[in-house]
C-alpha cells in the first residue's frame, strides 16, 4: 500500500472523530499545526522519531503539551498513530484530510502561489474570483515564490494555470531561440558549399 493511501486511511480515521465532535474544519486546523511542527522543526520530528524515547514517554509528552489546547479524541489519534509508527505520514495525512474535507463539503482545493506575501483581504478577493471561475467555492493554500518575479501559479487537482511572469519569459526566451534557429537553419540551407 502507497504511503498516501495509509495516511489516507489514517485521514479517514481522524475525520470520522472530527464529525462525532462536528469539528471537521477545527480538527483540520490542528492536524496542520502538527504537519507543519513535523514539517519545520527538527528537534520535535527528531523527538517523535528516535527509539531512544520510550514510546509511552513520548505520548506523555504530546498529552502534557498538548492536552489544554487539544481535544483528548484528536491527542488519542496522535497516540496511535506514534504506536504504529505512522508519524512520518502526518503531513500526507493532513493533505488527505484537507482532500476529504473538500469532497464532503464540495469545495475545490486551489494551492495558489505568488511572488509576495498576500494579506487576508487579497486572500479573500482571490479565492471568490477563482470561485466564480471554477463554478464552485474554493479553498486555497497560498505560498510564496519570489522566483516566480509577478503574476501567480494556479493549481487545481492536475491542472495548473500559470500566469507568471517566469513563466512568459520562458515562453519568450523559447520563442526567440526557435526563431533564432530557424533562421540559422534557412541561411544554412540557403547557402552554396
Amino acid at each position: 500500500m502507497s504511503r498516501y493511501a495509509v495516511a489516507r486511511n489514517y485521514a479517514d480515521a481522524l475525520y470520522a472523530l472530527a464529525e462525532r465532535e462536528d469539528a471537521q474544519e477545527e480538527w483540520l486546523t490542528m492536524l496542520g499545526e502538527i504537519g507543519s511542527l513535523y514539517r519545520e522543526s527538527p528537534p520535535f520530528r527528531a523527538f517523535l522519531n528516535t527509539p531512544r524515547v520510550a514510546m509511552e514517554e513520548k505520548k506523555r509528552v504530546l498529552r502534557s503539551v498538548l492536552g489544554d489546547r487539544y481535544p483528548e479524541p484528536f491527542i488519542r489519534f496522535l497516540q496511535v498513530v506514534l504506536d504504529k509508527r505512522r508519524q512520518g505520514l502526518i503531513p500526507l495525512m493532513e493533505d488527505a484530510y484537507r482532500e476529504i474535507l473538500n469532497e464532503r463539503t464540495g469545495r475545490v482545493h486551489a494551492s495558489v502561489t505568488l511572488p509576495f506575501e498576500a494579506d487576508e483581504v487579497f486572500r479573500g478577493e482571490l479565492e471568490a474570483a477563482l470561485s466564480r471561475f471554477l463554478e464552485g467555492e474554493v479553498a486555497a493554500d497560498f505560498r510564496t515564490d519570489r522566483e516566480i518575479i509577478g503574476g501567480l501559479v494556479v493549481r487545481v487537482k492536475d491542472r495548473v494555470l500559470d500566469g507568471s511572469v517566469r513563466r512568459r519569459l520562458q515562453l519568450m526566451r523559447r520563442a526567440l531561440l526557435d526563431e533564432n534557429a530557424a533562421a540559422v537553419a534557412a541561411s544554412d540551407s540557403g547557402s552554396p558549399e
